[in-house]
Parts: C-alpha cells; structure tokens; sequence
C-alpha cells in the first residue's frame, strides 16, 4: 500500500554561530523520533510516512515540517503540537492555523483557503 500522507521533517545541522541557525539546534530530531513513535502507537505508520529532511529553508520560521500531497508547511512546531497535527491535519483533515507558516513563499494556495482528504485507514 503506499503511504496516503508524507510529514517532512527539516533536521538540517548548521554550524552553532550561523545567523540563520538551523531545526536540529531546536530540536527537530528528537521531534522526527516523538512524531514516528505517535504515528506507529496509531496505527497509521501503513498509511503516514515520518521523514526526516534536508534543509526546507524556512529557519526563519522555526522548526519546520510540510505535509504531503496537500503542501502545507507548519513553522515553530514543538513536541506538544504533535497531537494537535496530527489529530487535526492528519486524521480530521482540517489546517492547524496558529502553526501554519502564513507566508505566500511556503503556503500560497491556502492564504485562500484549504481543503484536506481526512486521513482513511
């Protein structure tokens, strides 16, 4: 079966005195480890792919994660908002709008509006 949802998650690793400083200095690894664990304790490991990625440049934003095949990028995210995404964005196919990087580089379509497949397993 393949996988019905892509989270991309930026662990890229700048040096400690970069300007832009980068997702794995804020954590972004520990959080591509929490999201996979929680996604596997659901069941939907079959049907949602966790992955770690290069750098999406989007630092300025935080850690930063884009779902697939919708293109929604999500900035800032910590480990207390994995439930809410997915709970929210994965399974009930609705925009988690205080994460959502409001920016028309990263979300064009939705700076209009957004429509989301609920997740089926």
């Amino acid at each position: 079966m393949r996988f019905k949802k892509h989270i991309f998650i930026c662990t890229n690793r700048r040096p400690p005195e970069h300007p832009r400083g980068s997702c794995a200095q804020k954590g972004s690894e520990e959080l591509v480890a929490k999201f996979k664990k929680r996604i596997s304790e659901l069941g939907l490991n079959k049907i949602v792919r966790v992955n770690s990625s290069g750098c999406l440049d989007a630092c300025e934003h935080g850690i930063s994660i884009v779902i697939y095949p919708e293109g929604i990028w999500y900035g800032g995210v910590k480990e207390e908002d994995i439930e809410k995404i997915i709970s929210s964005h994965i399974i009930n196919g609705e925009v988690v709008d205080e994460l959502m990087i409001k920016d028309e580089k990263f979300n064009p379509d939705l700076m209009q509006s957004a429509k989301i497949e609920p997740i089926q397993k």
